[in-house]
């Protein structure tokens, strides 16, 4: 770190384009260098920063804000996951002409009927479970009590439904109370909830083929896409997903599933029993966001925003000289 300005002024002069990343401080002194240097900036905005309250946290927000607007500003090229997330931004709206919608890389291991068999045998799956999968980490923002609280009225209607959380699920730095709060939750539930932990690559993929329905129902703009639902789509599983911008692009845009008021378990649960009444409706595998979101079609995509922003630098250039 402490070479990182020298070595960023040296590779600077050796490239045509530089592409930097955000919410990040030493950004703005990257794209200072480019400025100086005259190199074209293309910026990834993954998301909004927001730190909890208090005055240090507010400190580091407004520190990270001023260092994200001098890296935007100074950037010829704004990607973001989608458009949505964009207008919504507070921080993004402002520079939305020179914003360009590319979805995030995805990819998922292949699978066999073996692999699948293995998943089964591993976690217990019994022949008429109907399973609902969540992938995330056990957080506060991503929501996890609203589906607790909606499995009590999917059981009404769908009693063999049962949940498999994949993910990290204990001893989350920062998250020990609201762990503490879903124990009781989790516990009434007994055997329709299991913690499966993290997974392997190719079980994580038999996760979402073994599942009739994936969930994410996050709470807050530090979930700006969920990269998940695509990861499900890919294994043509449908998805809930909360109404939240950029969160709900992924199911309206291929409709793979369906689309809820946040924080709201009812209406999760009423969403998780129409699919499971009527699977075929939602499963598919000819998907819009599935096509455009792999990595050949994604850096496809940032070629050509590379291409833009050193036409446009070679333009000023001209123009000034």
């Amino acid at each position: 770190m402490p070479a990182m300005l020298v070595k960023s002024w040296q590779l600077a002069r050796e490239v045509d384009v530089i592409h930097l990343h955000a919410p990040q401080l030493d950004a703005a002194l990257i794209a200072l260098i480019a400025w100086i240097l005259g190199k074209p900036v293309v910026l990834t905005y993954h998301c909004d920063l927001q730190l909890p309250h208090g005055f240090i946290h507010r400190i580091a927000n407004l520190v990270s804000n001023f260092s994200n607007h001098i890296t935007a500003r100074l950037a010829s090229r704004i990607v973001h996951n989608t458009r949505d997330y964009a207008e919504h931004s507070p921080f993004l709206k402002n520079y939305l002409s020179k914003v360009e919608p590319i979805y995030p890389p995805v990819e998922v291991s292949s699978v066999t009927d073996s692999d699948r068999q293995a998943f089964r045998e591993k976690f217990g799956l019994q022949p008429g479970e109907r399973i609902i999968g969540m992938a995330a980490r056990l957080a506060t923002e991503k929501g996890v009590e609203y589906l607790t609280e909606a499995l009590p009225l999917v059981l009404e209607h769908c009693p063999t439904a049962r949940v498999l959380f994949v993910g990290p699920y204990r001893n989350i730095v920062g998250e020990e109370q609201y762990a503490l709060h879903l124990a009781p939750l989790i516990e009434k539930l007994g055997a329709h909830w299991n913690f499966l932990g993290i997974l392997s690559p190719v079980e994580m993929a038999a996760f979402f083929y073994e599942s009739e329905v994936t969930v994410l129902p996050s709470i807050n703009s530090t979930e700006s896409y969920g990269l998940v639902q695509v990861e499900s789509m890919t294994c043509g599983t449908p998805v809930i997903a909360s109404d939240l911008p950029g969160v709900r692009v992924p199911v309206l845009s291929s409709g793979m599933g369906l689309v809820v008021p946040v924080a709201d378990a009812t209406s999760l649960a009423k969403a998780l029993i129409q699919i499971l009444n009527n699977p075929a409706d939602y499963r598919g595998m000819n998907n819009p966001v599935v096509r455009l979101s792999t990595p050949e079609n994604v850096a496809a995509a940032y070629e050509i925003e590379f291409e833009r922003a050193r036409c446009e630098k070679n333009k000023q250039v001209a123009e000034n000289s």
